[in-house]
């Protein structure tokens, strides 16, 4: 029987290389998405030429009840969960002094307090087969912080916290958890700069080149095999060594 990755934010961008890496695997795949089903779809679509099941769960991650059905849909459809990619994360940046509350806690609903629902969601499931892995997705910005980020910084922050708390709880089930932190990664966030900024972001890299969505996906695989069987609580950064 396949293995069952669920990857939330899957439909574009690092999201999409996860969800594709773990179909080249021979996992089936659960997309979750927010916003553009075309897009999520496309990506089920690519999945499957692959070899492997797909599928789609429309979902808001600040929703908890919108993750307890998306874990219920991979439960009804495949009967395991054996990964939980926690990708789902959004920007709204601004200088302290012009952000607002409303534009701090956006930030943090989505990127940790999803974070949170989605990693509660799928415990009780986890805990029962007494395996699984998850994965959160941190950022190099939550270990350095960074001017006009502070919303960012801090869910990411957050998110660091919160895997080292909850692999402590569930080390003891078998269930592994951990959080990759990128760096600058080429994305449609990152197609939107200017050269000038680029240039001054490629200054602050030693190997001089922005990472790549795949690169995540790879690190991503890797901590759900067992080649990392013994690792947990970590926090793994791709970030072409920008944070030494």
């Amino acid at each position: 029987m396949n293995k069952v990755a669920v990857i939330t934010g899957a439909s574009r961008g690092i999201g999409k290389a996860i969800a594709l890496k773990f179909a080249t695997e021979g996992y089936n795949i659960v997309i979750n998405y927010r916003g553009s089903e075309e897009k999520a779809n496309q990506v089920r679509l690519e999945c499957m030429a692959l070899g492997v099941d797909a599928l789609l769960c429309q979902g808001d991650v600040s929703c908890y009840e919108d993750m307890e059905r998306l874990m219920k849909t991979a439960i009804d459809n495949y009967g395991q969960i054996d990964v939980l990619v926690n990708n789902s994360g959004i920007t709204k940046d601004q200088l302290l002094l012009k952000m607002n509350s409303d534009t701090f806690m956006d930030v943090i609903d989505v990127n940790l307090k999803g974070t949170f629902h989605a990693i509660k969601a799928v415990t009780r499931i986890m805990m029962k087969q007494r395996a699984g892995v998850i994965i959160n997705m941190a950022s190099v910005i939550g270990e350095i912080g960074n001017a006009g980020q502070a919303n960012y910084a801090a869910s990411k922050a957050g998110i660091i916290g919160l895997t080292k708390s909850v692999a402590k709880e569930l080390a003891p089930r078998h269930i592994r958890v951990n959080a990759i932190a990128p760096g600058f990664i080429a994305t449609d966030m990152t197609d939107i700069l200017d050269d000038k900024t680029k240039e001054n972001i490629l200054q602050a890299i030693p190997l001089n080149t922005l990472g790549e969505a795949q690169d995540v996906a790879n690190m991503a695989y890797f901590l759900a095999s067992d080649q990392a069987k013994y690792v947990t609580g970590q926090v793994i950064n791709v970030d072409g060594g920008m944070v030494m």
